[in-house]
């Protein structure tokens, strides 16, 4: 909504231009009347609208064309004030005034106008009959206001019309020539619709209505009202009305019906409640709440957030089996300009049996989109209406912003439930099958022609607590490794048994950014199902994990997904929630200590054999 309102009174001289501003200002008739009134800017404090107000009066005995169309331009809404006793002053708003106002103006960008009948007093009758005409001619006249500056007849009134068509255009809702709401209108209602159903009958029940109106309006309807409502939409539509309820239809009639008759304010509280600007686009301060972000910090879904978001799954989720099918998926966002998930969440996220996005992959993906892009998480809330079904003063209100990693090293100890895990190998490796295989996606199966992802997210029990764990697949097309790329809560570092080759970039990448930091590292061993060979390195990747006192390294394999292999993603997350326990400070855990100690049992163990071997 604008900020300030600049109306600009116009017409032929001598028909109360200047007597209506003095009229406004003085609240009595002025004795001595100027030949043009000095700019006046009204308090916002005292106009209905609470907006500053600033009023200009035009002389063209003191002022030069060229004032006249610099004031044109920088108005807002112009009034054009014509003598109700005097035909000539009529005939001249058709052939004159609007000409000059909005003659080279394209449609959808004309100055709204209001035509001001003054001297009421004295005539007997109504000059509306000989104006009708004019306002049927030009589209850009929002009405008609006949008063009198002498006895103070309909003075404010014709302030607050012009006040009204600046701030609650007709213009963008509405096209007077076709009698019907404008397609962006039409968008931005139906989004409110979708959104004020909740219960996604595609019917606005008493409760929903009621439950609209007092967000809108701050007060529900009286049952006799809503029953009112209700028959009008009835008489006027074949369809508005469905099992005592307001169809999409029936809303949209009831927002024409209310422009028509010259309350379209009543629209506009609506859609600016449901976050839209004059150009009936929502606004940046709607979707993209300012949210700090310290360094160090991340940012993750809190209970409100969870709570909201459950609610539009169950919503949409029309079958009951906790899985959104494409169809209902496609449902659930056509509140959104765009469909915000591509093909590649069926990658990233736990799905049904059928493929669907489950109950929890439809959560996975929230957090996945909260930890990794805030900004565009709370955009996809705004859209989804979270503030106003939540009543809640903006999407940050489902968001926690977690406390410094430093910090939770120092106490030993996080509120954080979200973790990321990077998956750093060479090419080859697996990391792939690796990922599908947290979400229990079995590679071999899937279609090649499935888009990737490189981030999977599903959740692991810690110490009783459910933590979501992110698994980022780290693309490597050089030896050297980004700093940006390798930070993370954990590393999980892939080599490939049959790959002599492999786990000597696992070592590289360890000493380059993970030896002398605070991050845990996990060796995974992939491909055991294939034979072991040595690996080209100065030392076998057990005698190198117990030098850097590691774990040892991890079996996996996607052919024998057993539960060796899926125990693996459960010591990553254990070792994300507990960085603190990392190996380089063993008296602290008995967690890095067995493990060390099993590393140190199987290289002791092995070169046991190793010499049993060689003497026989």
């Amino acid at each position: 909504m604008k900020q300030d309102v600049r109306i600009l009174l116009l017409g032929e001289p001598q028909v109360g231009k200047t007597s209506l501003i003095m009229s406004l200002v003085g609240e009595e008739f002025p004795e001595e009347v100027p030949s043009r009134a000095e700019e006046i800017t009204i308090p916002a404090d005292v106009t209905p609208e609470k907006v500053p107000t600033h009023i200009v009066d035009y002389s063209e005995k003191e002022q030069t064309d060229e004032i006249l169309r610099d004031e044109i331009a920088k108005a807002n809404v112009v009034c054009v004030v014509y003598d109700v006793t005097n035909e000539e002053t009529i005939e001249q708003i058709r052939t004159k005034w609007i000409p000059l106002v909005n003659g080279n103006a394209e449609k959808g960008n004309k100055i709204p106008i209001i035509l001001v009948g003054n001297k009421s007093d004295l005539r007997c009758g109504s000059s509306m009959e000989t104006i009708l005409p004019i306002m049927n001619q030009f589209s850009e006249i929002e009405t008609c206001v006949e008063c009198s500056a002498k006895n103070l007849k309909n003075i404010s009134e014709l302030f607050y019309y012009a006040q009204k068509a600046v701030l609650h255009p007709t213009a963008p809702l509405y096209d007077p020539e076709d009698k019907q709401l404008k397609p962006l209108c039409v968008r931005a209602l139906s989004r409110v619709f979708y959104i004020s159903d909740q219960d996604n009958d595609r019917i606005l029940s008493d409760a929903e209505l009621n439950s609209f109106q007092k967000s809108c309006f701050g007060n529900p309807l009286a049952p006799q009202a809503l029953e009112d409502v209700k028959t009008v939409v009835w008489k006027n539509t074949s369809d508005g009305v469905q099992d005592n309820g307001l169809t999409l239809n029936g809303f949209l009639f009831l927002n024409t019906l209310f422009i028509q008759r010259g309350r379209h304010e009543t629209t506009w509280t609506i859609l600016r409640k449901f976050g839209y600007d004059d150009n009936l686009e929502l606004t940046d301060d709607y979707l993209y709440p300012e949210l700090r972000v310290p360094v160090g910090c991340t940012t993750e879904l809190n209970h409100r957030g969870f709570q909201f978001l459950q609610q539009v799954f169950d919503k949409y989720d029309e079958d009951k089996d906790s899985a959104l099918s494409p169809e209902e998926l496609k449902n659930l966002f056509c509140v959104c300009p765009y469909m915000p998930w591509g093909p590649e969440v069926y990658r990233s996220v736990p799905t049904s049996d059928k493929g669907f996005i489950s109950n929890k992959g439809y959560l996975c993906q929230w957090t996945l989109s909260a930890y990794l892009d805030i900004h565009r998480c709370l955009e996809y809330l705004g859209y989804l209406g979270y503030s106003i079904l939540t009543e809640q003063e903006s999407q940050t209100a489902a968001i926690t912003v977690t406390r410094e990693k430093e910090v939770d090293l120092e106490k030993r100890q996080t509120q954080r439930s979200v973790f990321l895990c990077k998956v750093i190998g060479p090419r080859g490796t697996g990391k792939s099958a690796f990922l599908q295989a947290f979400i229990s996606h079995n590679t071999s199966k899937e279609k090649s022609s499935s888009a990737f992802s490189p981030y999977v997210i599903n959740t692991i029990q810690v110490s009783n607590q459910e933590k979501y764990l992110i698994l980022h697949e780290v693309d490597v097309e050089a030896e050297f490794l980004k700093t940006s790329d390798a930070a993370c809560d954990v590393a999980c570092l892939m080599y490939d048994i049959s790959d002599p080759h492999s786990f000597d970039y696992c070592a590289s990448i360890y000493k380059q950014h993970y030896m002398e930091s605070n991050i845990p590292c996990v060796v995974v061993a992939s491909k055991v199902d294939l034979p072991d060979v040595k690996q080209l390195h100065g030392m076998t990747p057990a005698e190198f994990c117990y030098k850097h006192r590691l774990p040892a390294p991890l079996p996996f394999s996607h052919q024998f997904f057993d539960s060796t292999s899926k125990n693996i993603y459960s010591k990553l997350a254990w070792a994300a929630v507990y960085p603190h326990l990392n190996g380089s400070d063993m008296s602290h855990t008995s967690f890095w200590l067995r493990v060390a100690l099993g590393s140190a049992v199987i290289a002791v163990l092995g070169f046991s054999i190793y010499r049993a071997v060689r003497q026989k």
